[in-house]
């Protein structure tokens, strides 16, 4: 069965985790190490002949345009992860509708691929932000993937949503991030410091069994958990624990993942396009 393996498109200083230290006003001035981290990710899906999904930040494709071009020239797709990865719980919907159109138009200058999923920052599409859904349709965003369906987390989550693809709207697709159910409670294995703080058997165990319930899974990962090398600031401690942990074993672990299950660009997965 063919899962979505996706990467979310942004550098270490972008991450909500950091935002409490370094704010967007300052990005421009931080070390970026975009470009070495990328080359490892598409290296390693080159060698398995893998296509992905890069939900791209408009800010990264603006700067790094060869970056986008590469990536559509590979025969990959391309989605978006808004322009200024702020959180839809911050935004009203005249301010997301200015940030989606940015990113889209940016993205759109480098490559004619047609852009129909969006992934929102730090997954914010949750009930207070359904009202968003209308908003990626009005601009041909076919399919969402930002949901996800666990109620633990402070900034986002959406308990009740079913834990496969559905339509939730008329107009769009949601592929959800993948979770599965233990003892009634629902654990994340989709990626992302779930990849990291979790042990590898949990998380192959966990894909497993979405996968032997004939259901596809989405896999993320953003190029920053890849490099543990890259600068350090002084962060609360749970903040400091998702951020950084495991950075040294993430590699390993992502190209053990991609040899035991099958991989495509989440339109694909999901029939779109």
């Amino acid at each position: 069965m063919k899962n979505a393996l996706t990467i979310d498109v942004e550098d270490w200083f972008c991450a909500n985790n950091i935002s409490l230290i370094i704010g967007r006003h300052n990005w421009g001035k931080c070390e970026s190490r975009i470009e070495k981290n990328m080359e490892f990710i598409l290296n390693t899906i080159d060698k398995h002949n893998i296509k992905a999904t890069f939900f791209f930040l408009g800010w990264i494709a603006e700067r790094f345009p060869n970056i986008v071009r590469g990536i559509d020239i590979r025969g990959h797709e391309i989605g978006t992860h808004s322009y200024s990865h702020l959180l839809l719980t911050s935004l009203t919907p005249k301010e997301f509708n200015e940030d989606l159109v940015k990113s889209i138009d940016v993205i759109r200058q480098i490559t004619q691929s047609p852009i129909l999923g969006f992934r929102a920052p730090s997954f914010t599409i949750t009930k207070k932000t359904i009202w968003a859904l209308d908003t990626l349709a009005e601009n041909n965003i076919k399919y969402d993937s930002s949901v996800f369906p666990v109620g633990f987390h402070p900034d986002y989550g959406m308990p009740d949503a079913p834990l496969s693809p559905y339509k939730i709207t008329e107009r769009i697709i949601e592929f959800p991030l993948s979770c599965v159910e233990v003892f009634g409670k629902r654990v994340p294995v989709s990626g992302g410091a779930y990849f990291r703080l979790l042990p590898y058997s949990v998380i192959r165990m966990g894909l497993k069994k979405i996968n032997k319930q004939n259901n596809p899974f989405v896999f993320y990962i953003h190029p920053w958990e890849f490099d543990p090398e890259q600068p350090r600031v002084n962060l609360p401690l749970m903040r400091k624990i998702r951020h950084y942990h495991n950075l040294d074993k993430a590699k390993k672990r992502f190209i053990q993942l991609i040899e035991e299950f099958e991989f495509a660009p989440m339109k694909e997965v999901l029939g779109i396009g």
